[in-house]
């Protein structure tokens, strides 16, 4: 801009010309003076002008200085693709997620009163239930509760979370061009970041539903109960996340989420029991989360209860119905623990990997 300012008012004097004000803004003198209509009127090609003139010369002579790399000069080379190592890109990533988590009550408020009020419809509904089982209906009865708490709230968790990560993903396009952080230290922040909301969302669940529904008191059956619930509602939390980064946009996973949950809920166990589906499709069941959801659920609370109670007009004790009717071991609740945990690992990892090899951008 300062070479053709000087080009006109210096070194050409263009007559007819209107010359710049005191003041006045180079810029919008330029925009003036160099329009079509002021070419026409006065009969003139400033591109001609400049062409022609030593300023144009003397740039054509720097550009090709400077374009050409001094003598045994190196190339520019970086030994990373990003400034920062993996561990600090993941956390300013987890900083930067933590900040707007924290500012983000339109996400986290409204599931954490979500749960708070779901928690204690549950409680009043089945209201000291959980001890007091005298028949098969009485046990199938807790077994329902265990079974709307899980598909209700883990479809709520991940039904939230599908907008919120998609816009989340939208960022991470923008700052992965610009090589501030690598698609892995971001993926890895935004799974880490949902463990603590979701423990407290496990912790709230527990608090309200575990005394009010009546179960046993004990320090192992309590954290049972706990631990199997914050697996559920963790690995729900990260099938949403899954489900976007296979996604195109919130649409297309809401759709997709939406032939999950069918998928869940058939294969749970509660419809119809483990041992009453079909060969061809049992292995639906065994790969489907909820239903070692409700197998750990049910199992550390009444898996070791030899209590008799009638089973369809028989007496048998609670620890043999549930193993012949749903086939819940207690001896298996080791198996149980490590299927629960691999769950969400497994969908985190995918997550990340979708997120880092997959690109819906559009430009």
């Amino acid at each position: 801009m300062c070479t053709v300012t000087s080009l006109f008012l210096h070194q050409q004097g263009i007559r007819g010309l209107p010359k710049i004000k005191n003041n006045y803004n180079p810029a919008t003198w330029m925009l003036e003076v160099t329009s079509a209509s002021v070419e026409a009127e006065l009969g003139l090609d400033f591109a001609t002008i400049y062409r022609e003139s030593p300023q144009y010369q003397n740039t054509i002579e720097l550009v090709r200085q400077v374009s050409e790399p001094p003598p045994a000069s190196k190339s520019l080379h970086f030994p990373t693709r990003f400034p920062q190592n993996s561990w600090e890109q993941f956390l300013a990533c987890l900083w930067k997620q933590h900040l707007s988590y924290w500012r983000s009550p339109e996400y986290n408020l409204v599931r954490f009163t979500f749960m708070i009020v779901a928690s204690v419809l549950f409680g009043a509904v089945f209201w000291q239930k959980g001890q007091n089982i005298n028949n098969e209906q009485d046990l199938m009865s807790i077994l329902g509760s265990m079974y709307i708490a899980v598909i209700f709230l883990g479809i709520n968790n991940c039904s939230t979370v599908l907008p919120y990560v998609a816009t989340e993903r939208t960022v991470l396009y923008r700052e992965k061009f610009a090589g501030m952080y690598s698609s892995w230290a971001y993926s890895f922040a935004q799974v880490t970041i949902e463990v603590p909301y979701t423990l407290f969302q496990a912790i709230l669940f527990v608090a309200l539903t575990y005394p009010s529904i009546g179960y046993y008191w004990s320090a192992y059956k309590v954290f049972w109960y706990f631990y199997a619930t914050f697996c559920t509602f963790l690995y729900f939390v990260y099938l949403g996340m899954l489900i976007v980064s296979l996604s195109s946009n919130v649409q297309v996973a809401s759709i997709l989420a939406t032939a999950v949950y069918t998928m869940l809920n058939l294969f749970s166990g509660f419809l119809m029991p483990g041992p009453k589906i079909p060969k061809w499709w049992v292995w639906c069941y065994w790969i489907c989360p909820t239903s070692w959801s409700l197998n750990g659920l049910l199992t550390s609370q009444y898996g070791d209860e030899n209590k008799k109670i009638l089973i369809f007009g028989e007496p048998k004790t609670i620890s043999s119905f549930i193993e012949e009717f749903y086939g819940f071991r207690h001896d298996h609740l080791g198996l149980v623990a490590f299927v629960l945990l691999a769950f969400p690992i497994v969908y985190a990892s995918l997550f990340a990997y979708s997120i880092t090899k997959l690109n819906f951008q559009r430009r």
